[in-house]
């Protein structure tokens, strides 16, 4: 029973600790006169992908290496079939053309350099953490001067930043960061503590239970947005979202701990590739998401969970 009390205050621990992170960045971004737009498309980006971060580099260094794959892959799985369907679901979502034969495209594109890494030689070294460093860096570019230059078109941007003061600014970062530290221990840990008391894999716990956690905060926010019918980017957040984890939670996690590949791994990174090819099928029919096409998405969901469960 304390396994599961510590696994629940780890995840609460990640999201609050994610969200004093990002205010306080976001406050001290904004002192130094940072265009609000950066600190959306950086800091409070990072933010929503701390939990992820937290998660696999503490599982990296513990040596629970498929509890850090499987809670990218898994989180990544979550996002693009649950998050995005359920708010279909709830109501019919626009699509945004340039994300869908951009950013959209980008990920399978990402998506797939992960799985030639892992079917490689089954490992992420330092130097696949570095290439896919590098393609991180490559879409923040790409992702910034577009967006500067579509508000420079557009007119000013919106000032939704709260300025705090100094200290306290630093100190929302400092125990932002703690937080997001001792959460992503408690996670791991306890996490693998469930696994082995019922014989499970760690690579199970990754996909569902440490995945679903880790994307809660994503899941509350689109669902949230979705019922005040403020869905339309919910996309361009979901595959914001999924980027991160794989060009940069992934990658730093194999930069500072070096990791093996399970097979199965490379088996839902595939499935991962095939889901997001059918999604951008299914939003490409109408240039939307609708309540028949969330239904497919999320059934599609709850089969590969079954799946991985079965195996």
């Amino acid at each position: 029973m304390m396994m599961y009390v510590l696994l629940l205050a780890g995840f609460l621990l990640l999201i609050k600790g994610a969200d004093f992170f990002v205010e306080g960045s976001s406050s001290v971004a904004k002192l130094l006169r940072v265009p609000t737009v950066i600190i959306g498309l950086t800091i409070v980006a990072f933010g929503t992908s701390a939990p992820e971060l937290a998660v696999s580099i503490s599982a990296s260094l513990s040596g629970s290496n498929d509890i850090a794959v499987g809670n990218v892959i898994g989180s990544n799985i979550f996002n693009l079939l649950m998050v995005v369907g359920a708010c279909g679901v709830i109501m019919p979502m626009a699509i945004d053309k340039m994300i869908l034969y951009g950013d959209y495209l980008f990920s399978i594109l990402a998506a797939a350099v992960m799985l030639a890494l892992f079917a490689f030689d089954h490992t992420l070294s330092r130097l696949d953490g570095v290439i896919l460093l590098l393609l991180f860096a490559y879409f923040l570019y790409k992702m910034v001067r577009n967006t500067l230059a579509s508000r420079a078109a557009g007119g000013p941007e919106e000032d939704d930043v709260e300025v705090l003061s100094p200290v306290k600014s630093v100190l929302f970062i400092l125990g932002g960061l703690a937080a997001i530290v001792a959460g992503g221990n408690m996670v791991v840990n306890s996490a693998s503590s469930i696994a082995s008391s019922f014989g499970l894999s760690e690579t199970l716990i990754g996909l569902t239970v440490v995945a679903f956690g880790t994307s809660l905060p994503e899941l509350v926010t689109s669902v949230v947005a979705s019922r005040k019918g403020e869905n339309g980017l919910a996309l361009g957040n979901v595959i914001g979202s999924n980027l991160f984890n794989i060009l940069f939670v992934l990658a730093a996690s194999a930069t500072i701990s070096p990791m093996k590949v399970d097979i199965l791994s490379t088996y839902d990174a595939i499935f991962l590739i095939a889901a997001s090819i059918i999604t951008w099928f299914l939003a490409k029919s109408r240039f939307e998401v609708n309540r028949r096409e969330g239904i497919i998405m999320v059934l599609m969901y709850v089969g590969y969970t079954a799946y991985i469960i079965m195996r």
